[in-house]
């Protein structure tokens, strides 16, 4: 009876870890077969066979069925007819089934992909991605499903959306399914996909939301809630749009105030009314380019730094030239505005027809640096550019560097001498022209840093200056002539309010309505918004 007892316990518990160790196994072999019998799927001549076999890998938990997808759908796969799948990548032929270097036995062929296969092909990618362990795969996936969902996905993002921890995917994931839901004819899913909707920052749906508000199949309370979501939506849209063209204004207004910051110095100091300040920022953008080239051929693995080394070259070669054009043209003109306008505008053709001689007609392009490349994505319709938010935080910069030049240095406090009353500085010995050479060298200099920036936002031509010379003399007008605070305001007045009559009247039309505008403005208030103060205001 013991014996009998003792025997049974025994082989319990050996049939008991016998069952375990194959319930264990047994997923294992199934998923090692599974993915097995797809290679030789992939590696038949039948289509449908392989069709079928791209299915499966999709289905199939293993990260090597992701990676023969994906080598699939960037061309990178290889069959053995009939024998093995390997993956070609840059060094080494890879066996797929092993994940090691492998050598076939017979001559290797491309798979052949076509129409049918390729949409096969997305929505088992789209399954693997969903399952992966890796967030950057799951979040491109997910991304790539908001922009265009699949009914056959639902059920797979379902289930990646009931384990998913990121919010981001969640999000992408939620918004994938509402917009499959709202087409549902259950009142329930359109109501759940629509509190989704209104939940989520998206407001790419929003087209699908007012047609279900209009929809006269739809049950009154969808309805309701249709338009109530789309109300949303509407205003969501337009504090956005509000925001992005704030900050383009912002820009706009940065671009135009490293251009004319130079001008205001020289303008406001000298009296001179120069028509080659434009072409001193586009010799900045051209040191920039040459600095890009120059930087690229010698050290291309300091490419992304290219663009400091461009800021001290382009600010001293523009100081260079505006000192050679004030020691040799300008210092004979003072007192005389109408010959010094003639005048700096033929320089500014000479210097145009000079750059085309040496670096060609057409436009040159300036490459961002990686860290400038990009933006951030305020909303999904909207992304920020790294070179825009650069430019704003460059522009605050120049502008406290010229700032503490001119009020906490000597030379600040000689230029201010000299704008306040130039004969009475010259009688207590301050050098009035050696005064005018600096003044001219830095805003030429102020205006290359300009240039520098302007490469960054677009292309580089002879003819970039000439698009911001006037928009420059009317900030320096605008904010009252020689004065920085001016300038600034200035600057970043006319750049908002130009962006943001631009969606409400188009780009012309904004344009001649902003200079009606300042026409009025300065009719009547002709000094400007801050006016020079005591003798300085007596000279203008």
């Amino acid at each position: 009876m013991l014996a009998t007892t003792v025997m049974k316990a025994f082989l319990q518990r050996w049939l008991g870890w016998f069952l375990l160790s194959i319930a264990l196994a047994w997923p294992v072999s199934v998923r090692a077969a599974g993915f097995d019998d797809a290679l030789l799927g992939v590696a038949s001549d039948d289509r449908d066979r392989l069709e079928a076999a791209i299915a499966e890998l999709g289905s199939l938990p293993d990260p090597r069925a992701l990676a023969v997808l994906v080598a699939l759908e960037a061309g990178q796969l290889r069959i053995e007819p009939g024998a093995g799948v390997f993956i070609q990548t840059d060094g080494a032929l890879l066996d797929a089934r092993t994940g090691k270097p492998g050598s076939p036995a017979g001559a290797l062929q491309e798979p052949l992909v076509n129409n049918r296969l390729r949409r096969t092909l997305a929505l088992a990618l789209a399954r693997g991605q969903l399952r992966s362990d890796d967030p950057a795969l799951r979040l491109a996936a997910a991304s790539e499903l908001a922009k265009q969902p699949s009914d056959e996905l639902v059920p797979d993002m379902r289930a990646a959306l009931d384990k998913e921890q990121s919010s981001d995917v969640r999000e992408l994931l939620s918004v994938s399914l509402a917009s499959l839901d709202l087409t549902s004819k259950d009142p329930e899913l359109q109501k759940k996909a629509l509190q989704t909707i209104a939940d989520t920052t998206s407001v790419a749906l929003l087209p699908a939301v007012q047609q279900l508000a209009n929809d006269g199949n739809a049950s009154q309370p969808v309805r309701e809630l249709a338009s109530k979501v789309a109300s949303s939506l509407e205003r969501r849209i337009l504090w956005v749009s509000g925001a992005a063209n704030l900050f383009y204004g912002l820009s706009l207004g940065s671009v135009l105030l490293l251009a004319a910051l130079g001008l205001a110095i020289t303008f406001g100091i000298m009296r001179v009314i120069n028509m080659a300040h434009g072409e001193m920022v586009m010799l900045g953008a051209y040191s920039t380019f040459a600095v890009q080239n120059f930087v690229r051929e010698l050290a291309p693995g300091l490419f992304d730094l290219y663009l400091l080394l461009a800021l001290p070259v382009a600010f001293i070669v523009c100081a260079l030239v505006g000192v050679f054009l004030e020691r040799t043209v300008i210092r004979f003109l003072y007192g005389r505005p109408l010959e010094t306008l003639l005048a700096t505008w033929g320089i500014s053709l000479g210097l145009i027809q000079t750059v085309r001689l040496i670096f060609g007609a057409q436009n040159v392009a300036v490459e961002n640096p990686t860290w400038l490349s990009g933006g951030w994505e305020l909303a999904p319709t909207v992304v920020l550019p790294y070179s825009r938010i650069a430019t704003i935080a460059f522009s605050i910069i120049v502008v406290g560097f010229v700032w503490a030049l001119l009020q906490k240095t000597r030379l600040g406090m000689y230029v201010r001498a000299v704008t306040q009353n130039r004969e009475m500085a010259g009688n207590v010995g301050i050098p009035t022209r050696r005064i005018d050479v600096w003044t001219f060298a830095l805003g030429s200099g102020v205006a290359g840093l300009g240039g520098v920036a302007l490469s960054q936002l677009g292309n580089v031509g002879p003819e970039l200056g000439q698009g911001y010379i006037v928009d420059c003399f009317m900030v320096v007008v605008l904010g009252g002539v020689g004065n920085v605070a001016g300038t600034v305001a200035g600057a970043l007045g006319l750049g908002v309010a130009n962006k943001l009559l631009e969606p409400v009247t188009g780009a012309v039309l904004g344009k001649i309505m902003l200079l009606a505008i300042l026409i009025l403005f300065i009719q009547w208030r002709p000094q400007g918004m801050f006016a020079p103060k005591g003798r300085a205001a007596a000279e203008l």
